[in-house]
């Protein structure tokens, strides 16, 4: 496959899989073929290459003899997810946590800052930026758990947590002040190397974000 190819393959995916988080592409939704080839300028094949591969991750069913369709939704599926956030994402904050060296935590300081401007926003009453908004969010979550020390752990977090937004956009809503805190103190807590206490934060953060969309959902 050429390199032009794999670039609009890759663009492509990015895309649905972007619509699919953000809810342009509805849950339970057909996705047909000549329809995705007009909306995101994709040949048939690579239209299929990224179906499958989001299919592979959960965001789109493959059913036999009736095409592509967006993944419905469910408040069980919703907790399932949550909980296996929790699991993987705590163990990598509590690794993170031991083994992050200085460039770690300047990255780390950088993405709360970035955060935090965006969440005082959100606090005045500016909702505009819902994007950036849980594009910064991601980038603090992911600053967190980045020393790890393991790919695989990190990719499926990466899965998960795109799973986790997607219930989150349907929803639109906002946790305010509590979700503020609670990241100023995972912030502090990782910095001061509370394995611990950081962790505990966490878990409480994804728990309490589950209630609240459970609560609207």
């Amino acid at each position: 496959m050429s390199k032009s190819r794999n670039l609009v393959g890759s663009s492509t995916y990015q895309h649905i899989k972007r619509d699919i988080i953000f809810g342009d592409l509805k849950p339970g939704n057909k996705l047909k073929l000549d329809g995705l080839r007009q909306r995101y300028a994709a040949s048939m094949s690579t239209l299929r290459e990224t179906l499958s591969r989001l299919a592979s991750e959960g965001f789109v069913e493959a059913k036999d003899q009736r095409g592509f369709f967006v993944t419905p939704v469910s408040s069980e599926d919703l907790v399932e997810i949550a909980n296996l956030r929790v699991l993987l994402e705590c163990h990598a904050l509590r690794l993170s946590v031991k083994n992050g060296d200085t460039d770690w935590e300047g990255n780390l300081v950088a993405a709360h800052h970035k955060l935090h401007l965006m969440e005082q926003k959100l606090l005045a009453g500016d909702d505009s930026h819902r994007e950036d908004w849980k594009r910064y969010d991601w980038e603090f979550h992911l600053a967190l758990i980045a020393a790890c020390g393991s790919r695989n752990l990190l990719s499926l977090h990466s899965v998960l947590y795109d799973k986790y937004l997607r219930y989150q956009m349907l929803v639109l809503t906002y946790r305010g002040a509590a979700a503020v805190e609670e990241h100023r103190q995972m912030f502090e807590q990782a910095l001061a190397r509370d394995v611990e206490g950081s962790s505990k934060t966490l878990r409480q953060h994804i728990e309490r974000g589950l209630e609240h969309t459970l609560a609207a959902f």
